[in-house]
Formats: structure tokens, C-alpha cells, sequence
């Protein structure tokens, strides 16, 4: 009776999503359904079969597969329209850049000196030559000591007036507009917090409205408030006043670039997924090493500030120009406005939409009135895979991204005695050098060995960098101070800098490549949630450098060793993520769940995998609830045919 209740579902005559042929829940997976008269109750009356409404799982599974049906049939990348809606996406990431590592000009700490000690311009406290942090918005590295003058006389910080020599191409910045220095110098990491922070919460919040609204509002509302509030932070009055408008530039710079990551991935055919996002990074990269150049033109931080953000500007042209990711309404069953946009499509590439072979168009017609299906990051809590790959890459991008403060600390000396050089911009496009190498090594890598292997490998280099360094460096050092050792405190140095640069090579790897993974394998529905669950994660990561800096590095050495720790652990966890490279993207909730693992290493041949496919995987579910099949068809069948475990 549950079978024929399952046929009478179906609705029109159209088969439901079967394995081999055989019936879903059916015993033994083989068996066919009765085909003689109803079955009668105790009393020998014939049960009549109530019709139950066709529930979601209906769908035609042609529009359920994004990938193989309908991205062909648009032309993948090969129409003129798809592909200047990738170019759309990658023309804000160099502002994104500007934005990202602007807090190394506005919040540099300068060398300082007191006018009325002495007119002739003699000392009076100085500043050790200390280079700024960006770790509160994406940087690279660690930010300034809180500055205490050198003779360390609490008498000369009772200074009224203070003259300052800033070394990153401007002539006034935050810091001198309003004196934060001696006891103010706290406000400084006050306000690298606000930024940070702000992203933390854009993330996780825009990721969920994306996932609900779309991601095409969420761009271009927080376009419209970061032009507001990242405008008036060049009318602040006071250090308060700039650290409040900061959070909210940072919770809607967030808000641009989750929406941007996520409508770039779902743009993409799977084969281009990759080169596409990290054409993406390399023109955020170039805003970095842009920004040295812009702040020296710029010459005072209000109008630099205004310069960073009146480019967005442009930015509004999108509402006419650019449309709702097609994938998501797909996904979430708005087929009305797909349709609509399918017809947009061909009318800008030109195509002749007669020759819809695979009857995408017509799909759409019949399933034009069902109702939207949106879905919330917290349906993650019920699955049993997809939740957990989504915390094993959370903890990759936080430890990848905290740890890259250690290296940088180390690199740059964790007393500030050993800065690779006294210059800013060279310590300044050393760091960038670094970063732009990391990318560069990113993509032969992932090519190769995939998006598993890559993230592997790269995490195995960040694990073997911090224990060297955390080993090696302690056995040296001790060996040092015998006298007939040969060793010297250069030595040591030299050592800490190889395992700085290697360990912050590799870490911004990890970091960048867990965001990609998760876009990856987080179905479409819930694709911004769980962006920005990973993102934040990064966030959190970044802010340990700015908490570290505040407590004058007290406990740096704990921190070090927890992170190193958390690397150990990731290199074993990552084994359990599946591998993505060139696989469809999942568009539900249960494609997500059959994203399972596979070898590392593929079985030779005549060998018995130890993991089966999902092809092999047997259903035994009906055994339990084959009374119940009927209300979750939709829930537990995935557009291959299979329930999800």
C-alpha cells in the first residue's frame, strides 16, 4: 500500500527517482510493485488509496541539475553575457583590496617626539621602528608594540603637544590627528577591533540574508551603506567616533565580498571554478601593492580614506546590470523568475531558444507555480556529513589564519629587534611578495593533487614550520650559549626567519584555499551561510594578532604552541573531507550529504576499495519507515535517486 501511495505521488504519470530500477524502501531493493487490486482490511473492505499532494521531491530531476542540464544549455562560459558577469565580479576585488589593507597607512604607529621638551626637535621618546598590522582586515603582519617612550619615564608622556614622523607615505594619519600615544596608544587596537569585528558579524549575518533575499541584494545594500558609513569615517571628530563607523564599513565590506565569492562560484562551470576565483585574489593582491603608491599621492588619511571608498560608486550600476544568481533561484524552486532570466540569457547571447533539446524551458513551464524553497544554515545541525566538513574547514581557515600571525611575529622579531629591514615599504612588499608566491604556488597545486590533496599538503608545511621553529630554535639557542659550541644568536636568527617565510607561505595557502573548499562543498541553498560561517572563522583567526598586541605580547609563546597543536589536528581531519575538483556543485541539502570521502590515493586495479561509492551504497531505510516514505520523499531523495544517511 506504501508503494502504490508513493506511485499515486509521483503525479502525471512521472516516474519517481529510483536506484537500479527498483523501488526506493522496497525490501531487498529488487522488488517490484503489486500490480493486482487494492488490498482489502480485516473486514474484507477495499482500502481506497487517498492521493497525497505531489510533494517537493516531484521536481523534475532535469532541473535539479544545474550543472549537467541547464548551465550547457546557457553555453557555460562560452556566452558573451556569462562572461562579462565574471568580469563584473572581478572589478571590485582591487577596491576590495584598498579596503582590506588600509589600515596599515591609517593606523600606522610613527616615531614621536615632544615639541616642548626641546624646540630644536631633540628626542624626548622615541619609537622603535615597529611595522603597522593589518591583521584586523586580511593583513599579513603583526601590528605595533604599545609605544612607551625610551627612557621609560611616565614623566615624559605628559607631553601637550606631540611632533610625529610617519613612515607610510602620509603626512597625517589616525594616530597623530588625534594623539595616540604614551597612555591613548590602546585606542589604536581599539580601532583595528572595530574593523575586524565588523567583519566577523557581516559575515555571519549577510551569509544567512544572502541564503534568504539572494545574494543580489545583499551586494547592492551594502554597497549603498559602505558608501554611507565608509564616507563619513573621513568626517570622525574623534578616535571614538572612527572606530564605531569602522565596524559597520567592515560589516558591509563583508557583506560585498561574501555575495561577490559566492555569485563568482555559481557563475562557474566546474572546471573553472578555480581560475576564476584566484584571477579574483591576484587582482585583490595587486590593490595591496597598489596601496603604497595611492597613500603617497593621497598624502593626509581623510582623503585616502575617500579615495578607497568613492569607487564604489560604480557599484550601483549593478542593480540595472547585473542579475540574481540563476543557480540559487533553481535551487531554491523560484522557477518563475529562472525562467525570466533563462530568457535573458539567450535574448543577450543570441541564442535560439527553439533549440532547447533537453527541455529546459519547457521543465520550467509545468513546475512554474510550485512554491519557493529557502533553507537556513542552522538545517546543518540535522545532517550527518555536510555539518561536519563545514567545522573541519572552519577550524582549517582559523588555525591557517591565526597561526599566519606567528610567523609573521616571529619574522618581524618578537621583541622588535630583528625587522628584516628598518624600511616600511620594504617590509611592506616583502610581506605582499609572500603572499602573492603563495597563490602563485596555489593553483599548479590544486591542479594537481586536487582540492583535499592541495589543502593537505599545505597544512603539512604549516605543521612541520611552526615545530621546527618551536623545536629546532629552542635546541639551538640552548647549544648557543656554550662556548665551544660554534653557534651564534645569528644563526638562530637566520633559522627563524626560513621558518617564518615558509610557515607564512603555506598558512595564507590554508587559509585562502578552506574559504574555496567550503564554497565548494556547501550545496547552493545554504552556500552563503556557510561561506560565511568559514569566513568568520578566518576572522577570528585574525583577530588572536591585535588581542596578543594589546597584552604586549604576553603569552605569545602558548599562543604559538596552541595553534601548532591545531595544525596537527587539521592534517587529520582533512583526510575526512570529500574531493570536489571538477564535480558538480550541490544544490541541496542532500546532494551535500553525498559529498562523501574518498581514498587519498586511487586503489590499483583488481584491488577491493576499502570505501564504497555512492553507487554502491544500499538503502535499507525502508525496512523502518516505509509507512512514513510518503511525507519525505522530497527530504530524502536526491536528484540521483538515493536517500540520504
Amino acid at each position: 500500500m506504501a508503494i502504490d501511495r508513493r506511485r499515486e505521488a509521483g503525479g502525471g504519470g512521472r516516474p519517481l527517482p529510483e536506484e537500479n530500477g527498483s523501488v526506493p524502501g522496497a525490501v531487498g531493493g529488487g522488488a517490484a510493485a503489486p500490480s493486482g487490486p487494492p488490498p482489502a482490511n480485516a473486514a474484507g473492505a477495499e482500502i481506497q488509496a487517498v492521493p497525497v499532494p505531489p510533494p517537493a521531491a516531484a521536481c523534475s530531476p532535469l532541473l535539479l541539475d544545474y550543472d549537467g542540464s541547464v548551465l550547457p544549455f546557457l553555453g557555460g562560459l562560452g556566452g558573451r553575457y556569462q562572461r562579462t558577469l565574471v568580469l563584473l565580479t572581478w572589478v571590485p576585488a582591487l577596491v576590495i583590496g584598498f579596503s582590506k589593507f588600509s589600515d596599515s597607512f591609517l593606523l600606522d604607529q610613527p616615531d614621536f617626539w615632544c615639541r616642548e621638551a626641546d624646540g630644536q626637535g631633540n628626542w624626548s621618546g622615541t619609537l622603535a621602528p615597529i611595522h603597522a598590522n593589518h591583521s584586523g582586515n586580511g593583513s599579513i603582519f603583526p601590528p605595533p608594540v604599545l609605544p612607551t617612550p625610551a627612557g621609560g619615564n611616565a614623566s615624559e608622556c605628559g607631553c601637550r603637544e606631540w611632533h610625529y614622523r610617519i613612515r607610510a607615505g602620509l603626512v597625517q594619519n589616525v594616530v597623530s590627528k588625534w594623539d595616540l600615544v604614551c597612555d591613548s596608544a590602546w585606542k589604536v587596537h581599539i580601532a583595528k577591533f572595530s574593523l575586524l569585528v565588523g567583519l566577523i558579524f557581516g559575515h555571519l549575518i549577510t551569509g544567512c540574508i544572502a541564503d534568504w533575499v539572494g545574494r543580489r541584494p545583499v551586494l547592492l545594500f551594502s554597497v549603498i551603506f559602505i558608501l554611507i558609513f565608509g564616507l563619513t569615517v573621513a568626517l570622525s571628530v574623534n578616535v571614538t567616533m572612527f572606530s564605531t563607523l569602522r565596524f559597520f564599513e567592515g560589516f558591509c565590506l563583508a557583506g560585498i565580498v561574501l555575495s561577490l565569492y559566492a555569485l563568482r562560484i555559481e557563475l562557474c562551470p566546474p572546471g573553472h571554478r578555480f581560475m576564476i576565483t584566484m584571477v579574483a585574489s591576484f587582482i585583490e593582491m595587486a590593490g595591496q601593492f597598489l596601496m603604497p603608491g595611492l597613500a603617497a599621492l593621497c598624502r593626509d588619511w581623510q582623503v585616502l580614506q575617500a579615495v578607497i571608498i568613492c569607487p564604489f560608486l560604480l557599484m550601483l550600476f549593478y542593480w540595472v546590470i547585473f542579475p540574481e544568481s540563476l543557480r540559487w533561484l533553481m535551487a531554491t524552486q523560484q522557477f518563475e523568475a529562472s525562467k525570466e532570466l533563462i530568457l535573458q540569457f539567450t535574448h543577450k547571447n543570441r541564442m535560439n531558444t527553439e533549440s532547447d533539446i533537453k527541455g529546459v524551458v519547457p521543465e520550467l513551464e509545468k513546475e512554474i507555480t510550485r512554491r519557493p524553497k529557502k533553507v537556513c544554515i542552522v538545517k546543518v545541525v540535522g545532517t550527518r556529513n555536510l555539518w561536519k566538513n563545514i567545522v573541519v574547514l572552519c577550524v582549517n581557515s582559523l588555525t591557517g589564519y591565526g597561526i599566519h600571525h606567528c610567523f609573521a611575529k616571529s619574522m618581524m622579531g618578537h621583541e622588535a629587534k630583528m625587522a628584516i629591514t628598518h624600511n616600511f615599504y620594504a617590509d611592506y612588499y616583502t610581506m605582499a611578495g609572500i603572499a602573492l608566491a603563495s597563490c602563485l604556488a596555489m593553483c599548479p597545486v590544486v591542479g594537481f593533487l586536487g582540492r583535499r590533496g592541495g589543502l593537505l599538503l599545505f597544512m603539512i608545511l604549516t605543521a612541520l614550520a611552526s615545530l621546527l621553529q618551536l623545536g629546532l630554535l629552542n635546541l639551538i639557542g640552548k647549544y648557543s650559549q656554550l662556548p665551544d659550541s660554534g653557534m651564534s644568536d645569528s644563526v638562530k636568527d637566520k633559522f627563524s626567519v626560513a621558518f617564518s617565510i615558509v610557515g607564512m607561505f603555506s598558512s595564507h595557502a590554508v587559509g585562502s584555499l578552506s574559504v574555496f573548499f567550503c564554497a565548494e562543498i556547501t550545496p547552493t541553498v545554504i552556500r552563503g551561510g556557510g561561506l560565511g560561517l568559514v569566513l568568520a572563522s578566518a576572522g577570528f583567526g585574525r583577530l588572536t594578532a591585535p588581542i596578543m598586541e594589546l597584552h604586549n605580547q604576553k603569552g605569545y609563546f602558548l599562543h604559538h604552541v596552541i595553534f601548532a597543536c591545531c595544525t596537527l589536528i587539521c592534517i587529520i581531519c582533512i583526510l575526512l573531507l570529500p574531493e570536489s575538483k571538477n564535480q558538480n556543485l550541490p544544490e541541496n541539502i542532500p546532494d551535500g550529504e553525498h559529498y562523501t570521502r574518498q581514498p587519498l590515493l586511487p586503489h590499483k586495479k583488481g584491488e577491493q576499495p576499502l570505501l564504497l561509492t555512492n553507487s554502491e551504497l544500499k538503502d535499507y531505510s525502508g525496512l523502518h519507515d516505509s509507512a512514513a516514505v510518503s511525507d519525505g520523499i522530497s527530504e530524502n531523495t536526491t536528484a540521483n535517486g538515493m536517500k540520504s544517511m
